[in-house]
């Protein structure tokens, strides 16, 4: 007999429920988030179990890697793509395991990817260091905002990584305008200090494998980047179509159209947002420093705004880097941006 469980997975419980070929329930049990309970629950089931479904939620990585280790075949089921069941009258924990096992029985399970075990601390340092990157960008555009507001004197990002204590005491006269500033250049420079630590661990622990150096030829992509894409991107043969691997990328829009009029949109959040920002990264620097980039920028923001043309030029960068790792080439700016 063929049997499929799935858990429904929880900060501090699970739910584990376990099907027959005739999506009959045999088992069903609330357990605690110990992992030696998880294995003496299923150990009966183990050997007619066609595979456990855990659902992808912020903390699986203990369960998936116990599940592995004691020989279960486990599926990542992504949430995200999921269609709920419509029939059922009310949700809970019961029933969103079942249809978890349900999908399974029936092929139609949308799956994650199970990052291999050996790459996630770097993984997880160089999200921490995007984090930290995005939070620098903050402090610096309330500089550049709070400065242009009471002084109505515009200043840059690279000015204002430039000024010192002295500088601000003098431009804003009064304490209680300097005070703020002065507070988040401090902020600023921690932030500085955290991210060269993290970047230096990460080189030490890493390199980019040699499938993916010729990441480091597509514009505004240095090393950092590189790994941040190639850790998060995997095996780039699960993506069968480059526009699965940008819209993975959060570089599609998320909109539903029938009959050629727009219906709404879907979920935005569906990706990896840590691909999402590595691409718009990229989209920076490459702006700022390839002249061919920069002036598909401009035409594109000419068109719309900023915002759109920076997205855009995101897009295109994942849908080269796409085929720079599946075919190991070179990037051809001309192809992408027209020379």
């Amino acid at each position: 007999m063929k049997l499929y469980a799935a858990i429904d997975l929880h900060s501090n419980q699970q739910t584990l429920v376990v099907l027959d070929e005739q999506d009959r329930q045999v088992h069903r049990r609330r357990l605690p988030n110990v992992l030696e309970v998880v294995l003496d629950e299923l150990a009966p089931f183990q050997r007619e179990l066609e595979g456990v479904v855990v659902e992808s939620t912020y903390n699986w990585y203990w369960l998936v890697d116990g599940l592995m280790a004691a020989g279960y075949r486990v599926h990542l089921a992504n949430t995200a793509a999921l269609e709920p069941y419509e029939g059922l009258k009310h949700g809970d924990d019961d029933s969103d395991a079942r249809w978890l096992a349900h999908c399974l029985r029936l092929g139609l399970l949308p799956e994650g990817y199970i990052y291999p075990r050996e790459s996630r601390p770097v993984r997880d340092l160089l999200g921490k260091r995007a984090q930290l990157v995005r939070q620098r960008t903050a402090d610096i555009l309330s500089i550049e905002n709070l400065t242009s507001r009471n002084t109505g004197v515009p200043i840059n990002g690279n000015r204002v990584k430039q000024l010192t204590v002295e500088e601000v005491r003098q431009q804003y006269g009064q304490e209680d305008l300097a005070l703020p500033v002065e507070s988040t250049l401090a902020v600023i420079e921690v932030l500085d200090q955290q991210i060269h630590r993290l970047e230096k661990r990460v080189k030490g622990k890493a390199k980019l494998a040699a499938e993916f150096q010729p990441l480091l030829t597509v514009s505004g992509v240095g090393e950092i980047l590189g790994l941040t894409i190639m850790l998060e991107t995997g095996d780039i043969r699960r993506f069968a179509r480059v526009g699965d691997y940008a819209s993975y990328c959060r570089c599609v829009d998320s909109l539903r159209f029938s009959n050629g009029k727009k219906k709404g949109s879907g979920n935005r959040k569906c990706g990896n947002k840590y691909l999402g920002w590595a691409f718009m990264e990229a989209a920076n620097f490459a702006i700022r420093y390839d002249p061919a980039v920069k002036r598909f920028y401009q035409r594109k923001k000419a068109r719309s705004n900023v915002a759109v043309a920076r997205k855009a030029v995101a897009h295109k960068l994942a849908r080269a880097s796409y085929y720079v790792m599946r075919d190991r080439i070179p990037f051809q700016v001309e192809r992408g941006f027209g020379g």
